[in-house]
């Protein structure tokens, strides 16, 4: 699986597609999906799945620069649902379907079961079924073998029953080329997720991870003492290189200079940046100092790339980022 600052064929997004899950949200949903799909599109190619009933729709807002594809899906969380993409050994690209099934049945998942078969079946790249459940959002890798991910979401019977570590392992290191896997903790149970890696530790590059802070923790709080722990796992780590880690710590935004009021399933954490080809998205809060601040820790993490902020704060209203909306499909090195 190579890192997702390789350099990216496209970008998937998907559609918002219901009601139900959404409620009042869902126009102001749609509205950060169509934010962050033409700001992506500025650099890259961008394919956004739908629903046949809001293709129409979809296009009319995201522009001509955006490609729509129809296809059944539940929700937006394209990272989760969707394929994740790896090379071959010759330089193809495949596609891995990791049988989402809901974050362990907590979510409808019928038609979001499907959408990693659609992707592929449209970009004409080959499906494997994994032998195991895992979301991306679960799989955090450096492009060099080795691979972040948290216990809780997936060394966890909802996922993979009676599965352990090194069960995993080894199916990760067939699927993904990874090996060596760090684990972190996690949170078990604590959201739907149960704490994927991805909002928690990211690479920015082999042997460098950039690791959520909270800026004013609470000792009671699962999630802070989980990133806390997660700092000490990665300074006693080393990578499959023998690298020990160097951290670069992104603190996440002030909520008290956030404007307006949050539900409890805000997430509250800039690690969830997506990396495209020429730039970093970057979730923009609007606590300006915090979001200033972010984006010069990413703009000295990934030199060379445009640091971009999207307001996202409707999909954050509902547990998620922007690399939980974005999935990456890597170049072919075949001749």
């Amino acid at each position: 699986m190579p890192a997702e600052s390789a350099p990216h064929a496209r970008t998937w997004l998907a559609w918002p597609a219901k009601e139900s899950v959404w409620e009042e949200l869902l126009p102001e949903a749609r509205a950060d999906v169509a934010r962050l799909a033409q700001a992506v599109a500025e650099h890259e190619s961008v394919a956004l799945l739908a629903r046949r009933e809001h293709v129409e729709q979809a296009r009319k807002v995201v522009g001509d620069g955006v490609e729509v594809v129809s296809a059944p899906l539940d929700d937006l969380w394209v990272r989760d649902t969707g394929a994740t993409f790896v090379t071959t050994t010759e330089g193809e690209v495949a596609g891995i379907d990791f049988n989402f099934n809901g974050w362990g049945q907590k979510a409808e998942y019928h038609l979001d079961a499907r959408v990693a078969r659609k992707m592929l079946e449209h970009a004409g790249i080959e499906r494997v079924v994994a032998p195991i459940v895992a979301e991306g959002g679960s799989l955090e890798v450096d492009g060099e073998g080795t691979l972040l991910a948290t216990e809780s979401s997936l060394v966890n019977p909802t996922r993979n029953p009676g599965s352990d570590h090194d069960e995993i392992e080894r199916a990760l290191g067939e699927l993904l080329g990874v090996r060596k896997v760090v684990w972190l903790q996690g949170v078990a149970g604590g959201e739907v997720t149960d704490c994927h890696v991805d909002a928690v530790a990211r690479f920015a590059r082999p042997g460098v991870v950039v690791l959520d802070r909270p800026v004013d923790p609470d000792r009671d709080d699962v999630f802070a003492r989980a990133a806390a722990r997660a700092r000490e796992i990665l300074r006693a780590a080393t990578d499959a290189e023998g690298r020990a880690f160097e951290i670069i710590e992104l603190p996440q935004p002030n909520r008290a200079d956030m404007p307006g009021t949050r539900g409890a399933e805000f997430l509250y954490t800039y690690v969830h940046f997506y990396v495209g080809n020429d730039a970093v998205y970057l979730p923009a809060y609007g606590d300006r100092h915090g979001d200033d601040r972010a984006a010069g820790i990413l703009a000295d993490a990934f030199p060379g790339r445009e640091i971009v902020p999207v307001e996202f704060n409707a999909v954050a209203e509902g547990g998620g980022g922007i690399h939980a909306a974005t999935q990456q499909q890597p170049v072919s090195a075949a001749r």
